[in-house]
């Protein structure tokens, strides 16, 4: 066989496959540290007004923690439905919060939910949110946690809303 006829593996190709490969073991490990049944982790989370909310004052409650960030387009896409979602379950003593990841600015945080006119918790994390929820890195990434504290359901990615209020009504009966 000539030089010229051999396939070559190009670096492009081998930095392609490494990155696949990487991507699909992170997500397994996310996979398996969040299954069915586990609590939520004691974590604090730090609000826009700078007021604390932890998953201790939470508990009893029906309540959703929702990962993004402003540069996240499907972030941008979903939030009109997590109002809505919010919206509907509020008057239940659902809590929904929405915690913007560690790298985005804190000024573009309080800008896109003054815009938004976001009527739920907004925290930013500082990272450590993010790492006792499995390492989220994801955006957007939720839970819905039970009233007992167990994690119901985990959402990567735009969750099926009709699916989500299906989850959030059980949980309230």
């Amino acid at each position: 066989m000539s030089e010229q006829s051999r396939p070559r593996f190009h670096i492009l190709t081998v930095k392609r496959l490494i990155f696949g490969i990487t991507a699909l073991m992170l997500g397994a490990a996310a996979w398996f540290a969040f299954n069915a049944d586990q609590r939520v982790p004691g974590t604090t989370f730090t609000l826009l007004s700078g007021q604390k909310i932890s998953t201790k004052q939470l508990a009893g409650k029906v309540y959703l923690v929702n990962f993004w960030a402003t540069s996240c387009s499907a972030c941008r896409r979903e939030m009109p439905q997590m109002i809505e979602t919010y919206e509907a379950f509020k008057d239940r003593g659902v809590e929904l919060i929405a915690v913007a990841m560690a790298y985005d600015s804190p000024a573009y945080v309080r800008h896109y939910t003054q815009e938004m006119r976001l009527p739920f918790k907004v925290a930013v994390d500082d990272g450590s949110a993010a790492r006792q929820f499995g390492n989220v890195q994801l955006t957007p990434t939720a839970f819905v946690v039970g009233k007992d504290g167990r994690i119901l359901k985990r959402y990567i990615g735009i969750p099926d809303f009709s699916a989500l209020h299906r989850i959030i009504q059980s949980a309230l009966s």
